[in-house]
């Protein structure tokens, strides 16, 4: 009996040491848990204010892009500088350029910073390019989107205008409004 009495401690203390064990594996593994949940909200928080300092950074790069064109749109000598045309242009026509650029890198900045949709952005354009000398501006500037990266994000909005352009030229409808499948966001 004394010898059934000291196995039956054994187990017991064994038993005692396994659910000690088990307990502090559970508390650890809680503790971890909540670790990482508290890590992965503030990389949660990191990344919205890293967006929200992109899209600031934005709206001031346009913000100065428009002051820029509105100084050089206001003096023809300013102007020459942005005149990168294969063909010369007028100062009329330049100032026009200028405005069309401001125009479009408007547009292209509030889908940027998500103030449009891509369908929004691609409604802007079909309407934009019922102007001839939006469409003359576009296709003088090729040459300047074609030194974009092919993966970025402006190089990809540029194709899309450039494809709606071609397909506006190539429609048979004066019903300009329904030329072209606005693309998914």
């Amino acid at each position: 009996m004394a010898t059934q009495k000291r196995a039956t401690r054994g187990w017991g203390a064994i038993t005692a040491a396994g659910l000690g064990l088990a307990t502090g594996a559970v508390a650890l593994l809680t503790a971890q848990r909540q670790a990482i949940d508290s890590l992965r909200v503030r990389v949660e928080h990191l990344e919205q204010a890293a967006q929200a300092q992109r899209e600031t950074n934005i709206a001031q790069q346009q913000r100065l892009h428009w002051e820029l064109l509105s100084k050089a749109m206001d003096d023809p000598e300013l102007a020459e500088v942005l005149d990168t045309y294969e063909e010369a242009v007028s100062a009329k026509k330049q100032r026009q350029y200028l405005f069309a650029n401001a125009l479009y890198t408007n547009a292209l900045c509030y889908y940027r910073i998500g103030n449009i949709s891509r369908e929004e952005f691609f409604g802007f354009a079909r309407g934009i390019l019922q102007n001839p000398i939006f469409r003359e501006y576009w296709r003088v500037t090729r040459p300047h989107r074609a030194t974009l990266i092919d993966t970025s994000e402006e190089a990809e909005l540029g194709r899309l205008v450039d494809d709606l352009l071609r397909q506006l030229e190539e429609a048979d409808s004066d019903e300009w409004w329904v030329v072209g499948e606005p693309p998914a966001d």
